[in-house]
């Protein structure tokens, strides 16, 4: 392979080479199930689709963890103020999380394991860290990483212990240094008694860094290929999760793969910010596929400034990749999927890839692309048309974007509606175009006023009237 990728743990880029020729295990840190899902919450499972399905398409088998996180603090507080189970509660933003994901063209992980279905593994490894001197019992319920005795502890994010902010977690809670970690917490008062387990260090629950470490090697052995999350997540989740790990004698992850933020006026976009956007009101603003392109189109490690021209920008490239892949199927017929699945993608097209996923490189050569299919079709170059909407089609299918895809071409549902509608405007066009030819222009242009108060926008070419919908209003009233 000649895939580079910026590896957090050595701040470089990297040969990707993995532990087993043609294979590649990915441990993708996923929802902590507290809410529904805001777009910067979506943005790590936009990013790391696209590494799959590149990695797909250059033949590799990858096997991709993605966890649920279903107890937490913010969980049970939020389900408490609610008046409902805190499973209850989990369980509806885990759906929530589903629909975001599917709504967006991500393809489901090879497994999704939900924390609390992996206690044992969590009690295996506790178990293995106190047996090694990394681990201590600090009351009934309590266990904590002893973080000075793994001397390795600082390493991914390049930081000395004694250099670091103490963490307020538990404060005062009995820990030897204000530095280590809770791998077991007790139950605090008015928690309800479901949210806890009984074992041999007093009933409790896990903490957060232990869960992904046992549930990454559950799933994916001792040592694995790719740990991926976003930003924010190198300390001190990730940092804790790679010193356990470790010190429990296992390799871990050989790779580290952190996505950039999604921002506000420059501020990371969270519900403890009031600046969150929810998937479900985003897609009644805009298309599914014109939020996917918003997300996809900037590189995965930068920031991505959500403003008010956000989805107008991406709508009006979505609708010029679309409109293409629609008008050249109307002039040389459908594409087998096989086809585009197995087209040879342009060298440039693979080298940005290659490059640390540097998908807006790769856009360059979409538009490149683009341009040329739509020369081919003015030039009437059937075949030349055919071939830039095939290379088209397959550089966007690794991208998560291609046009012609039952996800896109019918929005993943009923197509019935479409159809109707087609036909509906269609008989609009015709009889227009019979009073065109009538020169009865008066009845011509009464049509295309109907149709464009309707929200249909007509477009008269060479080949006959095509139409498409406008695109909707920018609504300015919300932040």
């Amino acid at each position: 392979m000649s895939l580079r990728l910026f590896d957090s743990g050595t701040q470089s880029v990297r040969d990707f080479v993995p532990l087993v020729e043609g294979e590649v295990g990915i441990y993708l840190c996923g929802a902590t199930v507290q809410s529904p899902p805001h777009v910067g919450h979506v943005r790590s499972a936009v990013a790391f689709d696209v590494l799959v399905r590149w990695l797909r398409r250059n033949g590799v088998r990858v096997t991709m963890i993605r966890n649920v996180t279903d107890i937490d603090d913010k969980i049970l507080a939020k389900a408490a103020a609610a008046g409902t189970e805190w499973w209850a509660w989990a369980l509806a933003n885990e759906r929530a999380f589903a629909s975001a994901y599917d709504a967006l063209g991500v393809i489901p992980p090879d497994y999704e394991p939900r924390a609390t279905g992996h206690v044992p593994a969590m009690l295996d490894l506790m178990d293995r860290l106190v047996e090694r001197g990394h681990a201590y019992a600090a009351g009934p319920g309590d266990v904590y990483f002893d973080v000075r005795s793994w001397t390795e502890y600082g390493s991914l994010t390049n930081q000395r212990v004694d250099d670091m902010t103490d963490v307020p977690e538990d404060a005062g809670s009995g820990k030897r240094d204000p530095h280590d970690f809770a791998l077991w917490k007790a139950p605090k008062p008015g928690e309800p008694a479901t949210a806890s387990w009984d074992t041999a260090y007093g009933r409790g629950r896990p903490g957060w860094h232990l869960e992904c470490s046992a549930m990454a090697h559950r799933y994916l052995g001792e040592a694995f290929d790719i740990h991926g999350g976003g930003l924010d997540l190198r300390f001190p989740h990730h940092e804790n999760e790679q010193a356990q790990s470790r010190a429990a004698g296992y390799g871990f992850a050989r790779y580290w793969l952190h996505n950039g933020w999604v921002t506000q006026g420059g501020a990371k976009m969270s519900k403890s910010l009031g600046n969150g956007l929810l998937v479900t009101t985003v897609l009644e603003k805009a298309p599914a596929a014109v939020v996917r392109y918003a997300l996809t189109a900037v590189q995965y490690r930068s920031m991505l400034e959500w403003t008010d021209d956000t989805l107008a920008e991406a709508e009006a490239t979505w609708d010029r990749l679309a409109g293409f892949v629609q008008r050249a199927t109307e002039r040389v017929g459908g594409v087998p999927d096989a086809e585009v699945a197995g087209v040879a993608l342009p060298a440039a097209f693979a080298s940005a890839l290659d490059d640390d996923l540097n998908v807006p490189a790769a856009l360059a050569v979409v538009h490149e692309t683009l341009r040329a299919g739509n020369t081919a079709l003015a030039a009437g170059d059937d075949d030349a048309a055919r071939r830039a909407m095939v290379t088209l089609r397959g550089m966007l299918d690794v991208l998560g974007l291609d046009p012609g895809s039952p996800q896109w071409s019918t929005a993943g549902g009923d197509s019935r509606t479409a159809d109707a509608l087609d036909a509906l405007v269609r008989a609009e066009l015709d009889a227009r175009a019979a009073a065109r030819a009538a020169r009865d222009w008066a009845t011509a242009d009464a049509i295309r006023d109907r149709l464009t108060a309707a929200g249909v926008v007509v477009e008269d070419s060479s080949t006959g009237a095509r139409w498409a919908l406008a695109a909707p209003a920018t609504d300015n009233s919300e932040d």
